[in-house]
């Protein structure tokens, strides 16, 4: 089977009613990033933090996958399926894809506070001061906040790299490292572009754009790929 590696972000969750990421205001769901999203913020605020994140897990239980998500996971029956999520939602699992890649950390996980290599799940949607790692230190959100390192880039890099087909969904590409990826895609290696709003990647060879939103586009897509 061909390998196809798929970079999804918050455009195909957004149609499943999940707010995306930051907007052009610099704020996530009306709070500042900087006050959610960053290890400054966790300090001065670790409850605030934690609620945040627990509302926003709440919120993501209570939506479902869209066809975007499920045409992806159809697509394993003709492909070799890769799919890198800047998402921290878990809708690409739940549609069914089996080989998922968190770029940015997942939002049904926590980690140890004093050894990010422990990781638990997260099995309902709260998460509260106190919940304490083994070795008892607080767990915070296994979220890769603005100013850490995002320790999956390489192994993704290296995935892409072996692509045979590439796909980007919902993404407007201008978040770094996620949006490099593309880069490391040999030339001679069809790539598409799934997006109401073509991105300034336009140095990119073999490309093709679908200008529409994930679901209407993936149907698409599906119709070319399995010619």
């Amino acid at each position: 089977m061909k390998r196809l590696i798929v970079l999804t972000g918050a455009g195909i969750s957004a149609e499943s009613g999940i707010a995306t990421f930051r907007d052009s205001g610099g704020l996530w769901e009306g709070y500042r990033v900087e006050d959610v999203a960053t290890p400054e913020g966790w300090n001065r605020n670790p409850e605030l933090v934690l609620d945040f994140y627990n509302q926003r897990r709440k919120k993501a239980l209570d939506v479902r996958p869209n066809e975007g998500h499920e045409i992806l996971a159809e697509l394993e029956k003709n492909f070799q399926v890769t799919v890198v999520t800047q998402n921290v939602d878990n809708l690409h699992e739940r549609a069914g894809s089996t080989n998922v890649i968190h770029l940015h950390g997942s939002l049904f996980e926590s980690r140890s506070t004093r050894n990010p290599a422990l990781i638990y799940p997260i099995e309902n949607w709260q998460l509260n001061l106190g919940d304490v790692c083994e070795l008892g230190s607080q767990l915070r959100p296994n979220i890769v906040w603005f100013g850490e390192a995002v320790p999956m880039i390489e192994v993704a890099a290296e995935i892409a790299s072996g692509a045979d087909i590439f796909l980007v969904v919902g993404t407007s590409m201008v978040v770094y490292p996620a949006a490099g990826l593309i880069d490391y895609v040999p030339n001679r290696v069809k790539k598409y572009v799934v997006d109401p709003k073509k991105p300034d990647i336009l140095h990119v060879p073999n490309l093709e754009f679908i200008a529409e939103k994930a679901s209407t586009g993936m149907k698409k897509l599906k119709e070319i790929l399995l010619r």
